[in-house]
């Protein structure tokens, strides 16, 4: 069984970075394809942030994106993928979830296997 295992949110002001974290525990190359970030805002429908593919190290990013986060692998360390944002805007409040695939890679949230429980993100002054 697979758990994911999120860190690294919290409050930063307009402008700033966080990064977050998502470690894979218990995840092999059979069981998890691929990571993913997605994020719930207040009132919104879950939306895909970001997706890595672990085989191929691909990568995808989402609208919500918009060039200022990045996903990316640890390089010391299998299933352990971190989301770079910058440039944060007060929209970007919200519940980040890292979720992970067995044999998916893309932005469907209902074709991923492992959810974790999320991290809240807060941009705010």
């Amino acid at each position: 069984q697979v758990h994911l295992m999120e860190s690294g949110g919290g409050l930063v002001q307009p402008g700033g970075s966080l990064r977050l974290s998502c470690a894979a525990l218990g995840g092999s190359s059979s069981s998890v394809y691929s990571m993913a970030w997605f994020r719930r805002a207040p009132g919104k429908e879950r939306e895909f942030v970001a997706a890595f593919m672990w085989r191929l190290g691909y990568r995808i990013a989402g609208n919500v994106a918009k060039g200022r986060f990045t996903i990316d692998r640890d390089y010391g360390k299998d299933f352990l993928v971190y989301l770079q944002m910058n440039s944060l805007e007060p929209e970007d409040t919200a519940v980040y979830y890292c979720a992970a695939a067995k044999d998916y890679y893309g932005d469907d949230e209902t074709k991923f296997d492992y959810w974790g429980q999320g991290t809240q993100v807060t941009v705010s002054s």
